[in-house]
């Protein structure tokens, strides 16, 4: 054999053994590329789990959040309810007190305190109801009673027995009514 026959199958055995071994890296970048796609695709499933999730608690957070909020509301305004018969009892106390005893201290002082109580309801914002001359409405007044009207104003508020109060559109306790009729 002549030095270029043997140059000639030298490179020959060349090509062959690249072949195999480039076929072998095609193999081997294909499933490196399948596998680097299954990861991209899994990684974007944890991802989009994980802001579900995080979505999921920051909803469950404001809420919870809301419920304290409610409940501590809800709290506040069965306490102030509980004073709403105290002040009746100053109301009616005021207005049967004796006119010569107006000028007394102790009187002072009974107006005084019942003017703190209505304080504290109004920076709560508890507002009275107090509807004379108002249609009747059934979700903030009490009829106790219905009478004849000179007016003939039928199904109007003539006179509040107690007032009512109301927190917004809650109503703590309703107003009791002299209805027309």
């Amino acid at each position: 054999m002549s030095q270029e026959e043997t140059t000639t199958n030298i490179n020959e055995k060349d090509n062959q053994a690249e072949t195999p071994s480039a076929a072998a890296e095609t193999v081997r970048d294909s499933a490196q590329n399948e596998e680097l796609t299954k990861a991209r695709q899994q990684a974007q499933e944890y991802l989009e789990g994980w802001q579900r999730e995080r979505a999921e608690f920051t909803n469950y957070r404001k809420r919870v959040d809301n419920q304290l909020k409610d409940s501590y509301q809800n709290a506040a305004l069965d306490v102030l309810k509980k004073f709403l018969p105290i002040i009746d009892d100053f109301e009616r106390a005021m207005a049967t007190a004796p006119a010569e005893l107006a000028d007394q201290a102790w009187l002072n002082g009974v107006m005084l305190i019942h003017r703190k109580f209505q304080k504290i309801l109004e920076e709560a914002g508890v507002e009275a109801i107090d509807p004379v001359g108002q249609p009747f409405d059934p979700t903030r007044h009490e009829a106790v009673s219905v009478e004849d009207s000179a007016d003939g104003n039928s199904g109007q508020v003539i006179a509040t027995l107690q007032k009512g109060y109301a927190y917004g559109d809650r109503v703590l306790r309703p107003a009791m009514v002299r209805v027309a009729r």
